[in-house]
């Protein structure tokens, strides 16, 4: 239900997948990708929600390594080019993409934009969060966030982040010094799944999990109906 467009960033433009909703736009959100590329999953959350009422953009963060790159989580071959792609990608490059996405996004249409991350995205948005000028973020099982706690100063404006307490790539220790450090900052609101593992939202992943979904995307809506619409 949508369509590519190029955004100029600072080093170069870029293309981004864009949904847009049947009406007026609530808000615009910023999807930022896992490590598998703007694939058909990402492009799906976008569709989401734009069914949602909310203007979707999905940046191609992978730009400057090829751009293009769309893998999938069913084949140990793509797992491997996902996580060499992910160690070869400049983070802080990416996140004024994401500033330039916002921009963007505003530029369409609302005035209020946020972000919305999962996994190595989820990583991302919260440096978003600390580093630019969205209205509202959102981080599903963001690897790497423990590490760039010290930039919590910066956040500005409110942030969920959802976080599978079994998950295989992010140790309970630093899903714990999550909790522990932000658990003082009034703009942060953190959402803990005891049961479940990393990308229990990733449709037809193995562990997706229906329920859990629900759950938190339920929580991620009302979340941007409140600060973005």
């Amino acid at each position: 239900m949508g369509d590519w467009v190029q955004v100029a960033g600072p080093d170069g433009a870029f293309k981004g997948y864009v949904a847009r909703p049947s009406g007026t736009p609530k808000g615009a959100v910023v999807v930022i990708q896992e490590i598998f590329g703007v694939n058909a999953v990402m492009r799906g959350k976008a569709d989401w929600l734009a069914r949602e009422g909310f203007l979707a953009i999905a940046p191609d963060l992978f730009w400057r390594i090829k751009p293009g790159i769309e893998l999938t989580d069913q084949t140990d071959a793509e797992w491997k080019q996902a996580i060499d792609h992910m160690n070869a990608l400049d983070k802080n490059a990416s996140v004024k993409d994401i500033q330039a996405t916002l921009s963007h996004a505003r530029s369409i249409g609302p005035s209020k934009a946020g972000v919305m991350g999962y996994c190595m995205g989820g990583y991302i948005a919260f440096l978003a969060a600390c580093r630019t000028d969205t209205d509202a973020s959102v981080a599903y099982h963001g690897g790497g966030i423990h590490t760039a706690l010290n930039e919590a100063g910066g956040i500005k404006k409110s942030v969920v982040l959802h976080n599978p307490m079994k998950d295989a790539f992010i140790p309970v220790e630093a899903l714990n010094q999550i909790r522990e450090t932000l658990a003082p900052n009034k703009l942060v609101t953190i959402h803990e799944y005891a049961e479940q593992d990393h990308a229990f939202t990733r449709e037809g992943g193995k562990h997706y999990d229906a329920a859990a979904t629900e759950l938190a995307n339920g929580r991620t809506i009302a979340f941007f109906n409140q600060y973005l619409a």
